[in-house]
């Protein structure tokens, strides 16, 4: 891997820059934020304990003092299974009350929170237990753990509160320990980013529809409500009438996911005329999002900020943010650096300005758990590299080009699958699209397009036809097909190509 880096310098700052201060080697980290999690949650237990700070829709409404004594009880119960300080406490429950005291629960008994994704199969779960080396399995039907409240008093900011593990998209999933600061710095960049006042307290209301073992979830809305001493609202599964009514009866001012359900949203019949004032940040992120789908969420929330993010688990959550007054014009951006972090590019050729994007900062994880050869490839000199290859404009917005290894080389000219699919999504039809290269023997590989049809259906010509209008030849799908099946995602929105790879059957080419 080459180490050339190349800082990038901050041609604009959308978004405050004070209380910075940087470590021995360079590393920016906040100077005045909750030191733990636990001296997070504290804060609003002692000053605001009525308040309600976690509604599971169709189950409880805790408020911070319950929240508090409830977790607390877990803690206790942890401590008599044998847990202390650095152990691995498996969760698995679904989205809900009890997910949210085995985390808080975990962090309280000193203990290390390992976020399962629970859509895994059972090879893959077991792999995630024995890679972490878990203590006690808080599966689906286990019993919450309960015992005499007990509140760890030596926590530290460096210590690991938790491990999340990355999607698994290429190979076995890699956990990501990440310690109090990262989780604090990252709630920080959201404040500042999304222009929420650490005061909010009440009018800090964010629904989560999305899976609470995801960055976006826990760290991004989870936390960033227990920063502020707002409300989290967890839906267990996503249902978008129950949605639309949870906006109305929850007064939803924070609302966050990714494209795909927005887009589904917006044209569902009970979304129309539903009571949405309320709502004063719709924020997105993990996939592309069509320039139209912006306007539409715009028109739809006019009260409200629009605005896009981008992050990896890795980064425990937000490495940029586009403010809203960017979101339209330039909404193939993820938008400017937050504050916590620097970034840099490894130049991929003569264009400073392109390269692999590599970022440092106090929500940075240092390393993969027990992957001393991942990490040496990943954390080079402090700078993370993240596999993406971005291109940055003159006023410092990062917008991305590809992953490094889904670039399709067609006869020697590279072809950005991202900037196809961000085509393909704004043709009529298309609900969702990937790209991907399929293997040719003259020109090396050929750009093939997986489709699936919105509710109306697609004609494939005028699909054609709308890519030919707006990329260069090479780069309009040679091939193409219509699926019946919602294309996999993950937790994040991502596609998960190496599965699309394993399930496509190309037909003849179309040209």
């Amino acid at each position: 891997m080459p180490h050339t880096i190349i800082p990038l310098t901050r041609a604009r700052d959308p978004f405050p820059q004070d209380d910075l201060t940087r470590d021995a080697n360079g590393v920016p980290h906040y100077a005045d934020v909750p030191a733990t999690l636990l001296d997070l949650l504290r804060k609003h237990v002692e000053e605001r304990p009525d308040a309600e700070a976690l509604v599971e829709l169709g189950g409880d409404r805790l408020t911070y003092r319950q929240l508090w004594e409830r977790a607390a009880r877990v803690a206790g119960g942890l401590r008599a299974l044998g847990v202390t300080q650095g152990d691995r406490v498996a969760v698995r429950y679904p989205a809900g009350t009890n997910w949210v005291l085995a985390f808080w629960g975990t962090v309280m008994a000193g203990g290390i929170a390992v976020a399962v994704n629970t859509r895994s199969a059972q090879p893959e779960v077991e792999f995630v237990l024995e890679d972490a080396g878990v203590r006690v399995d808080l599966s689906a039907d286990a019993q919450l753990p309960d015992g005499a409240p007990f509140v760890a008093a030596d926590s530290d900011r460096n210590d690991v509160a938790a491990l999340f593990y990355t999607s698994g998209t290429t190979g076995h999933p890699k956990g990501v320990p990440t310690t109090h600061e990262a989780f604090v710095t990252s709630a920080e960049n959201v404040v500042r980013c999304f222009g929420i006042p650490r005061t909010a307290g009440p009018d800090l209301r964010t629904l989560i529809s999305v899976p609470l073992f995801h960055v976006t979830a826990c760290n991004a809305q989870l936390l960033v409500a227990a920063y502020v001493g707002g409300t989290s609202v967890i839906m267990p599964a996503l249902d978008l009438p129950e949605l639309v009514q949870a906006l109305t009866a929850e007064r939803i001012s924070f609302l966050v996911t990714v494209p795909a359900v927005y887009a589904l949203l917006l044209r569902h019949p009970a979304f129309v005329g539903a009571d949405i004032s309320g709502v004063r940040t719709v924020a997105y992120g993990g996939a592309p999002i069509a320039p139209v789908l912006v306007r539409a969420l715009r028109e739809a929330f006019p009260q409200a900020r629009v605005m896009n993010g981008y992050g990896m688990t890795e980064t425990a959550a937000l490495i940029t943010a586009l403010p809203d007054d960017d979101a339209v014009e330039h909404a193939d951006s993820v938008g400017y650096a937050v504050p916590s972090v620097d970034l840099g590019l490894v130049p991929l050729g003569d264009d400073p300005n392109l390269g692999e994007l590599v970022v440092r900062g106090a929500n940075v994880m240092s390393g993969y758990w027990n992957r001393p050869e991942a990490t040496a490839a990943t954390v080079v000199d402090g700078w993370l590299h993240t596999g993406d290859i971005v291109r940055v404009d003159d006023a410092g917005r990062v917008h991305i080009v590809d992953r490094i290894k889904d670039i399709i080389n067609r006869g020697g000219e590279n072809v950005s699958s991202v900037e196809v699919e961000a085509v393909l999504l704004s043709a009529p039809g298309v609900a969702d699209a990937a790209v991907l290269g399929v293997p040719d023997d003259v020109m090396g590989e050929k750009v093939g397009a997986v489709l699936y049809a919105a509710r109306d259906g697609l004609d494939l010509a005028t699909v054609l036809a709308h890519c030919r209008d707006r990329l260069a030849d090479f780069k309009v799908p040679q091939y193409a097909t219509v699926v019946a099946d919602a294309l996999p995602r993950n937790a994040g929105g991502k596609l998960l190509k190496n599965r699309i790879r394993e399930q496509v059957r190309w037909g003849a080419p179309l040209r």
